[in-house]
Formats: C-alpha cells, sequence, structure tokens
C-alpha cells in the first residue's frame, strides 16, 4: 500500500482511483501535514510516502502547468532569523532539510520529470521580495506548505518518501503569479499517475 498525501482533495480530482492507494487529505500547511501524515503511518504499513500537489515555481524554474520530482525540501524561517547558526544546549540541532528517498527517485527518472528542491513556508509568497529573498537563501525551485513535514514524517518513521508538484503559480507578488488551479491540479495527476504505474512494476 502506497499512502498519498495532498493539502485538499480537489488537487488530486484526476488522479486515478487504485486498489493499493491510500489518499489523505491532511488540511493546509505544515503542521496539518506533519501531524496527518504520522498519524496515518503510524495506524498501518506503507511501502513509500509520495506527498503530491498543486506548488508555486519561482521563476526560471518551471512553468506553470509543468510538473516536478523534489528532492530535498527545506522548512523556510527555522531558527534565528536571517539564518545565523544557532547553538543550542545539550548538543540539540535544529532539523530543516529532509531527503527524498533516493530509490524512488531513481526508479522516477526515466519518466522525464524535472527534478529540483523545494522550500515549505507557512505563509503562500506574494510579493517579489519575498521570492528572491527565498530564492537567494534556499535555491528552491518550488515553493508548498507541506512538503517538508511529510518528508520528516516519513523519514521519522522510516518509509521511502517522494514528492510531486503540479504547478499553479509563480512565486512572487500576486498580481503576476498567473494562478491556475486546473492547470497545476492536471499536471500533479498526470505526474502522480505515471509515478504510481512505475512504482507499480
Amino acid at each position: 500500500m502506497i499512502l498519498v498525501v495532498c493539502a485538499l482533495r480537489g488537487e488530486l480530482r484526476y488522479v486515478t482511483s487504485r486498489p493499493d492507494v491510500e489518499i489523505v487529505a491532511c488540511g493546509v500547511g505544515p503542521v496539518e501535514a506533519a501531524v496527518a501524515t504520522a498519524n496515518a503511518l503510524s495506524r498501518k504499513p506503507y511501502r513509500a510516502v509520495i506527498n503530491a500537489g498543486i506548488g508555486g515555481a519561482f521563476r526560471g524554474a518551471a512553468e506553470v502547468g509543468d510538473a516536478l520530482l523534489v528532492a530535498t525540501d527545506v522548512l523556510a524561517d527555522l531558527g534565528l532569523e536571517g539564518g545565523a547558526p544557532l547553538t543550542l544546549p545539550d548538543g540539540a540541532i535544529l532539523i530543516e532539510r529532509e531527503d527524498a528517498d533516493a530509490g524512488l527517485l531513481a526508479r522516477c527518472a526515466s519518466l522525464g520529470f524535472g527534478t529540483t528542491d523545494g522550500v515549505t513556508v507557512a505563509s503562500v509568497t506574494t510579493t517579489d521580495a519575498t521570492a528572491a529573498r527565498l530564492h537567494g537563501r534556499y535555491a528552491a525551485g518550488v515553493e508548498s506548505m507541506e512538503g517538508f513535514s511529510v518528508f520528516r514524517a516519513a523519514a521519522v518513521a522510516r518509509v521511502p518518501a517522494l514528492q510531486v508538484r503540479g504547478i499553479s503559480n509563480y512565486v512572487g507578488d500576486r498580481d503576476r503569479s498567473a494562478w491556475d488551479f486546473e492547470a497545476g491540479a492536471r499536471a500533479t495527476a498526470a505526474a502522480l499517475d505515471a509515478v504510481l504505474d512505475q512504482l507499480a512494476r
């Protein structure tokens, strides 16, 4: 059984139903994604977790209607403002980065989708200034509100994870974002169906 986690069920409206795939709509944002994914993984065994849904592309990384696989996802702005190192007592560390499973990425490499890094935010970016800051700090190609959280919950549960993003908008000024939920949802479905077909072989 494969667990697919999306923020809203409408993001996967065009995905083909499969008996070996369970879809969980976690709600919007990093906290909801972490809680729902951890809860699902605690209830039954899964052979893989896929976070799938729409996302914003930083300009130059992809076009609206494209689909991308995310190799690494970072939780934005964790720690000290500005990104300076934060020293914690007792050797504690902040975990702000998680990787997709290398084996799953390798199995999907032949599908032809681009691969990029992602950044997970708690607020959708609506200005070019914030887009430039995030891109400059994290060099990400795509922005979402759930990617890191799903990766992190899967890593703690030791279940391989992958992320599929259909591009619905450009990160930056809201008036120039070219927002298109339909294009993002269709791109997500095409990519997710291809990935699930590949993983079923």
